[in-house]
């Protein structure tokens, strides 16, 4: 112990002897560890903290899947749920859910929209949790004809409730009816936990009318406990014969039910994962490059201690004692580093949260807990090793006789020394360069995606919810009528071109699917096709400059009254009628062969262009739309078209004329369609901007690295320089030899780079559109950027050393 003490003592005292070399180290070092420590601290909240339930790695998704054989993970609807909850024997509980909003209503308070969940009778006994007031529902009040029951949210009882502690048992208004308060949920709980906050629960079969019936209305989430010992692919055995089963007893349904069955924490993450790790990847590029930058200077500070050590050697220390001293004050660099390291990691995580996306799962969990500063600590301590173990071993290796010549220059340096000063910098600029590559994929994937046409204009568009009180406006015509005074009061208003109405909103994440078949065809299973559909009010192409192809739009005249239409997408139309004009065919939507549902034939009456409804990296699919004014109306979204270049400016005006109409609607947030367009490209621009400052970090710490390297070289050979220049070497001729030497480092650490970059790249697949891993392009772009910025570093050094004064250098000799 008195040993190490010494050694801390005495490695103290060295580095404060040397506070620019100490400088220098820490802050490289600190910049390596702290993004290291913010994006594990992402890491870990993530994918490596267990989900806050009882026993998380019991608890399993359940998706279902389409019964064309599509996309695997696909949501269930109630009636197979059902059958799966009375027949499966692989779990404790199974229960379905879905997320639901309503608007709290209380005496002579401004209303309030809340996020919830409504769910079968089984989630909280499955989750193991219990209200801390009350009671969950039963279920018996998990029915379709039970009357309306609630839990609260903690945070919504506090704050709207005044924590009223006799809440359980009271009536709340909530959107058009009353609910019972049975309980209040634990405060933090949450659920789905990818969501911002459930702030109710409420019973699901009360809540989904006639879908209760529908086998064909695929809607909901499935979430099971299994049984002690049974495994994930027991359960998706088991739901497979299940499956077989009621496909005999429903044989036109298509039957689409336990296709996968996923740990749920594995489910969350899934889209995620690989952005996360790639990130990880990149910044442990980052922190490797920081360390070899130290190595450098430590080699280079060795130089100068050549004496000093050779003279600790010449009075009794041992080559492992002096090896101790060097690697404790190499520790002591790294634990300063990552001292800082941790502090810039406080600020820096702060600013990821601020930054992430919204559809980042867990999102607000992230931050610094007892893992982040243990990660934090090793990843010092392994740095110190790393960066510190070579120099050290160079070190404590001299010649004790070259070292203690009398005028012997301590600085001089064999070609081991040399090598390895030149390997860490080829490996400098190998990860550099990989780095950089990556960064450059995501930023020309990312430009092509902006690039991509939506299939309509977001510019000079507000978007709001406009969904009329069902208390107020019981029947729905008279829902029809109060919107269509909306809309025909926002058009009267100065400065909004064009006014309408759509459920769902494109970019929303949302979208709705129906069944049909064509017309003359048997309503069976094997006939019936599937397309996404819109419900919109007349004006909504024009209000989103959806162009209009052929036949004609919807328009006031069509109404209940009149026979049913419907405008298609090309997809559509490509799909369905290849080849054909689709104009005046007919459809059957929303057929049922377990109901013998016989809707009325809807007629195409036009074809408007593709929209890319779930995104711009997500292709059109067949789609159709239907007016407001001949369909159920659901959660209707306002969309307005301005003429001022400052769309929001006219929100309050907007919000004034709706009050107008009905003082009493519930306005949510005014937004731009510029802004919803901007974040559905969220994530791909955090990984960008991300990447992209990871590089740049590691392309400047590559540079300093080769101008560190050939500033000490010509250093170390002004002697040689000056016998050349006295010789008659041109100015030129000294340059050339010093690039040379560097940009030589710089060609092998490209050639490496490109290697890797080859391989490495491709993991990141998932995270391009439009561009190939391998980009030949941006590879051969990157590797011309580092090379220029090589060369750069290299002229700095070459341009001192056609400076050298041959007397000068020989006299120093």
């Amino acid at each position: 112990m008195g040993t190490l003490l010494q050694d801390l003592r005495y490695g103290v005292r060295m580095l404060l002897k040397n506070p620019g070399f100490t400088l220098i180290a820490v802050m490289a070092l600190a910049l390596g560890i702290g993004v290291n420590t913010a994006i594990f601290s992402v890491v870990n909240a993530v994918l490596l903290r267990p989900l806050p339930f009882d026993k998380p790695d019991e608890i399993v998704t359940a998706w279902g899947r389409n019964p064309d054989g599509g996309k695997l993970r696909a949501n269930v609807s109630y009636p197979d749920f059902a059958d799966w909850q009375a027949q499966a024997e692989s779990f404790q509980h199974l229960a379905a859910y879905n997320t639901a909003g309503a608007l709290l209503r209380n005496e002579g308070e401004e209303a309030e929209a809340l996020s919830g969940t409504i769910a079968s009778a089984d989630l909280l006994p499955l989750l193991n949790v219990q209200p801390i007031m009350g009671r969950n529902f039963t279920r018996e009040e998990d029915r379709a004809d039970s009357a309306p029951v609630i839990l609260l949210g903690y945070e919504v009882w506090r704050r709207r409730f005044n924590a009223d502690p006799s809440i359980v048992g009271k009536q709340i208004r909530l959107s058009s009816h009353s609910a019972t308060v049975l309980g209040v949920l634990p405060q933090g709980f949450k659920f789905p936990i990818d969501t911002g906050r459930t702030e109710f629960l409420q019973p699901l079969a009360p809540n989904i009318g006639e879908n209760v019936k529908r086998r064909s209305s695929y809607f909901l989430k499935v979430v099971g406990r299994l049984k002690s010992g049974v495994t994930t692919k027991q359960a998706e055995a088991e739901m497979k014969a299940i499956g077989e089963r009621i496909e005999q007893q429903y044989p036109d349904e298509g039957f689409r039910l336990g296709s996968a069955i996923v740990p749920m924490h594995e489910d969350l993450v899934g889209n995620v994962r690989s952005s996360l790790l790639v990130l990880l990847g990149a910044v442990g590029f980052v922190l490797l490059i920081a360390c070899a930058n130290v190595a450098n200077l430590l080699l280079a500070r060795a130089a100068a201690r050549h004496k000093e050590i050779a003279i600790r050697r010449a009075l009794g220390a041992g080559r492992l004692r002096v090896l101790r001293q060097l690697l404790t004050e190499s520790l002591l660099l790294s634990l300063m580093g990552g001292t800082l390291g941790l502090l810039l990691a406080m600020w820096g995580v702060d600013l990821l949260v601020a930054s992430s996306p919204l559809d980042i799962p867990r999102l607000r969990e992230i931050g610094l807990d007892a893992r982040v500063l243990s990660f934090t600590l090793a990843i010092s301590a392994l740095t110190g090793i790393i960066f510190g173990l070579a120099p050290a071993l160079h070190s404590s290796k001299v010649d004790l006789n070259d070292a203690l010549k009398e005028g012997g220059r301590g600085s001089t340096e064999g070609n081991a020394r040399n090598r390895v000063r030149s390997l860490l910098v080829v490996t400098e600029i190998a990860l550099s360069l990989v780095l950089l590559i990556g960064a450059g994929l995501l930023i020309k994937s990312f430009m092509r995606l902006r690039a991509v046409d939506p299939g309509f204009d977001t510019s000079h568009v507000l978007v709001t919810g406009l969904s009329p009180s069902k208390a107020k406006y019981v029947e729905v015509e008279q829902q029809r009528k109060y919107l269509g005074q909306v809309l025909h009061r926002l058009e009267a208003v100065p400065g909004v071109d064009a006014a309408a109405l759509v459920s769902p909103l494109p970019l929303s994440g949302n979208a709705s699917s129906k069944t049909f078949t064509y017309e003359g065809q048997p309503v069976t299973a094997k006939n019936l096709l599937t397309s996404n559909f819109r419900e919109i009010s007349p004006n909504y192409f024009r209000a989103m400059s959806i162009p209009l192809l052929k036949g004609r739009a919807f328009n006031e005249s069509d109404t209940k009254d009149t026979p049913l239409g419907v405008v298609v997408n090309e997809t559509f139309v490509r799909r369905f009628f290849p080849n054909e004009d689709p104009i005046g065919k007919r459809i059957l939507i929303g057929a049922d062969p377990t109901e013998n549902l016989n809707p009325p034939l809807s007629e195409i009456i036009g074809v408007v262009g593709d929209v890319h409804h779930g995104g711009l990296d997500m292709e059109a699919g067949p789609e159709y739309y239907v007016s407001y004014q001949q369909d159920r109306l659901r959660n209707l979204q306002l969309v307005v078209r301005t003429k001022t270049d400052n769309p929001l400016s006219l929100s309050a005006t907007i919000r004034s004329a709706i009050k107008q109409v009905d003082q009493e609607q519930y306005i949510p947030a005014i937004e731009t369609m510029d802004q919803l367009l901007t974040e559905s490209v969220a994530r791909r621009r955090f990984n960008m901007m991300l990447l992209g400052l990871f590089a740049a970090l590691a392309l400047l710490l590559a540079a300093v690295g080769i101008y560190g390297v050939m500033s000490y070289s010509v250093t170390q050979r002004t002697h040689e320089i000056g016998i050349r220049l006295a010789l008659g070497a041109q100015t030129s001729d000294v340059l050339r030899m010093v690039v040379r030497q560097g940009m030589t480092l710089a060609f092998v650490g490209v050639g490496i780079g490109l290697a890797a970059a080859f391989i490495v790249t491709r993991i990141m697949s998932s995270l391009l559109f439009g561009v190939s891993p391998t980009d030949a392009l941006t590879f051969g772009m990157v590797a011309m950027l580092l090379l220029g910025i090589a060369l750069l570093a290299c002229l700095i050094p070459a341009r001192r050393a056609t400076r050298v004064d041959p007397m000068v250098a020989l006299r120093y000799e």
